[in-house]
C-alpha cells in the first residue's frame, strides 16, 4: 500500500514538502485559510543566495554568523548557504519569475539586491513581491500534482499520538472543517508540521492573522522538543498608521539606499552600527525603539526622496 503523508500548513515549507513527498506517496495538505494565505505570501524583499561571481559561500556564512551575534547554529548556516542556490534554481524550474537584468556576471541573469547585514548583492527577488511569486509558483505546482489533495479552511486541532511499548509516534491529526463545523480524523504514515510562527502573541506584528503558533502548541502537547522560542524577530520597518493595521516595508528599501531619519531629518543609524541603515534587523529595530523613547515621537522616517522616483516605483510597486 502506498504511504500517506499529512502536511499541516501551506507556506513555502509545507508546499515544498508536499511536492517532494508526493513523488512517492499520497499527500493531504490542510490549511486554515486559502492556499496562498501565509507569511510566505507577505514576504517582499527576496531570498539570500550566492548567485554571482563576486560572491562566495564563505562570505555568506560570515555575514550570517556576524548578524547572528554568535548565536547561529553553524550546521544550519552551512546547510542554508550550501543549498540556497540550488533551491532558487529549483523554484525557477517550477516556474518562478524573478526579476532579471542584462548586466554580466549574474546566473541566470538575476537582478540581485542587497539587504541588511549582507556584504554582497545576493538577494534574488521579484520586485518587492517575492513571497507572492514564490507562493504562486508552489501553489500552481501543488494544484497540478495528481498525488496531492488540498483541504482549505481546515484548522488542525491536535496531533494523534500512538504510544506502544514506550514509543510515541504521530499517526495523524484531528482537523476542524471551519465551513461545516465538523471535526475530522486524518490518519497518515508521516505528519509534517509547517504552520509558521507565533507573531500574534504580540499586539503589533507584520505577520498575517493566521500566525497564531497552533503547530508549536500541538507539537509541544504531543511531546516534541520546543527550543529558541525567545528568538522572535520584529521587522524594523512598517508603515506608521495610527488608525489602520500597519504593513511591512521591505528591508530591500534600505538595501537600495533608503536612509532612516528622525522627524527633523537627521540620520541616526551611523551612531549604532558601521553599516548604518544597512545594519542587521535586530540592531535597526532596537535603534528605532531607542530613538522613539528618547524623543517621544511616534515614528521615524525611511527616506527615499534622494533616489530616482521612477526607479522606486518600478522596484517597489
Amino acid at each position: 500500500m502506498q504511504p500517506t503523508v499529512l502536511v499541516i500548513g501551506s507556506g513555502v515549507a509545507g508546499l515544498t514538502y508536499a511536492l517532494k513527498t508526493a513523488e512517492f506517496s499520497k499527500v493531504t495538505l490542510v490549511t486554515k485559510k486559502e492556499r496562498s494565505e501565509s507569511n510566505t505570501n507577505y514576504a517582499q524583499g527576496g531570498i539570500a543566495a550566492v548567485m554571482s561571481a563576486d560572491d562566495t559561500p564563505d562570505l555568506h556564512v560570515e555575514d550570517t554568523e556576524v548578524a547572528g551575534a554568535g548565536l547561529c547554529k553553524r550546521e544550519a548556516v552551512l546547510q542554508m548557504v550550501r543549498e540556497g542556490p540550488a533551491r532558487v534554481r529549483e523554484l525557477i524550474e517550477w516556474g518562478a519569475q524573478f526579476t532579471v537584468d542584462t548586466a554580466a556576471g549574474h546566473s541566470p541573469s538575476l537582478s540581485l539586491g542587497r539587504e541588511g547585514g549582507h556584504s554582497r548583492n545576493r538577494i534574488v527577488h521579484a520586485k518587492d513581491l517575492t513571497g507572492r511569486e514564490v507562493e504562486r509558483t508552489l501553489v500552481a505546482a501543488v494544484q497540478a500534482h495528481p498525488n496531492i489533495r488540498v483541504d482549505q479552511h481546515h484548522a488542525a486541532l491536535d496531533l494523534l499520538v500512538d504510544e506502544r511499548e514506550g514509543q510515541r509516534s504521530v499517526v495523524g491529526a484531528t482537523v476542524l472543517d471551519t465551513v461545516d463545523g465538523k471535526v475530522k480524523t486524518l490518519l497518515a504514515d508521516a505528519t509534517c508540521l509547517a504552520t509558521g510562527g507565533a507573531g500574534h502573541v504580540y499586539l503589533h506584528t507584520t505577520n498575517p492573522l493566521i500566525a497564531t503558533a497552533d503547530g508549536v502548541a500541538m507539537g509541544f502537547r504531543a511531546g516534541a522538543k520546543v527550543a529558541n522560542m525567545e528568538f522572535i524577530q520584529f521587522h524594523p520597518t512598517s508603515l506608521f498608521h495610527p488608525d489602520a493595521r500597519s504593513f511591512l516595508i521591505s528591508e530591500a528599501v534600505r538595501g537600495e539606499g533608503g536612509i532612516l531619519k528622525l522627524r527633523d531629518g537627521t540620520p541616526f543609524m551611523d551612531g549604532y552600527h558601521p553599516l548604518a541603515s544597512l545594519a542587521p534587523r535586530d540592531i535597526v529595530a532596537r535603534a528605532i525603539d531607542s530613538e522613539l523613547k528618547r524623543s517621544g515621537d511616534d515614528f521615524v522616517y525611511l527616506d527615499v526622496t534622494h533616489l530616482d522616483p521612477d526607479f522606486i516605483r518600478d522596484r517597489f510597486p
